[in-house]
């Protein structure tokens, strides 16, 4: 028999891949709409929720926004889960809900501590999910790393239009760990959370097994596309001083943040979904995945 599966977020980049995914895996796929909700919840198995408002990169958006799409909707969604008879609900929710910036490699241990709009209302509607959980249904938060795949956009899609266009590569100099999550990735743990009903309610992780430069990444797509890039190296603090010309000036692909996005070193731990799932990896090594996301021109 087929899991009924009802997804808020289904014409997201992440929506359209899930589906998809589902689909080939024994899943009946039904979209989450905003009126009539509870209705919609009636004989279905599992609910995923997606929906939400994402990283204003150009930092357009009122930061009330962020509450009402990642919170109060989430609460919303919730409410109806908890009346229905569904019996699972997933929040993918964001590692960014933890923190903005961090030295060492995140684990669910961590205590939460949030900077941006974006993580407070995220890790709002985690606390809201956690503070009412039934006895008789599964809850799973997913923190995803930054999820890359095809289509993808914001700074990833920046990094591939600059080598693209053959920038030189000017940050050479720093030196970095970042973890990323394939959407496959993020695919299959939720398609093993559906069928899976021994893995108990709580707050998961979710990212690709091994981080990577972005030194390393750079080369990866510059190979991939077949374009010579030069990588200079710059000392780090002429390059820290250039960019904030960019803050003075409210330069949107060319200031302090964006540097940030580019150069920091951002790790995340896998361990704990990997542990209850009973699986040693992931299916998608980050390499590969940049790979089949890269398509020459």
């Amino acid at each position: 028999m087929k899991n009924r599966v009802i997804i808020s977020g289904i014409t997201g980049f992440v929506g359209k891949k899930l589906k998809k995914y589902l689909n080939n895996n024994n899943c009946v796929i039904y979209s989450y709409n905003r009126k009539n909700l509870s209705n919609q919840l009636i004989s279905k198995d599992i609910m995923i929720h997606l929906a939400g408002k994402a990283h204003d990169l150009k930092k357009s958006s009122n930061w009330e926004d962020y509450y009402q799409s990642n919170y109060k909707l989430t609460k919303r969604i919730y409410d109806d889960f908890l009346k229905s008879d569904t019996k699972k609900f997933i929040f993918v929710s964001s590692i960014k809900a933890v923190k903005d910036s961090y030295s060492g490699i995140l684990s669910e241990e961590i205590i939460p501590d949030p900077k941006t709009h974006y993580g407070k209302s995220k890790l709002l509607a985690e606390k809201y999910i956690f503070e009412n959980v039934p006895q008789n249904k599964k809850v799973y938060i997913l923190r995803p790393s930054l999820i890359y795949g095809e289509g993808i956009k914001g700074n990833l899609s920046f990094l591939i239009r600059m080598i693209k266009k053959g920038f030189p590569w000017i940050f050479a100099s720093f030196k970095n760990q970042r973890t990323f999550c394939s959407v496959h990735n993020i695919s299959f743990v939720i398609k093993k959370l559906i069928n899976n009903n021994s893995v108990k309610s709580g707050i998961y992780n979710v990212c690709d097994d091994d981080s990577i430069s972005t030194n390393d990444l750079v080369k990866i797509i510059s190979n991939k596309l077949e374009k010579k890039i030069l990588f200079i190296k710059i000392p780090t603090i002429i390059i820290k001083m250039l960019f904030k010309v960019g803050d003075i000036f409210n330069l949107s692909n060319f200031n302090s943040n964006k540097l940030k996005k580019l150069t920091e070193s951002y790790k995340v731990s896998n361990k704990k979904i990997k542990k209850y799932l009973k699986i040693n990896q992931m299916p998608v090594k980050i390499k590969t995945g940049f790979n089949k996301l890269i398509t020459p021109n």
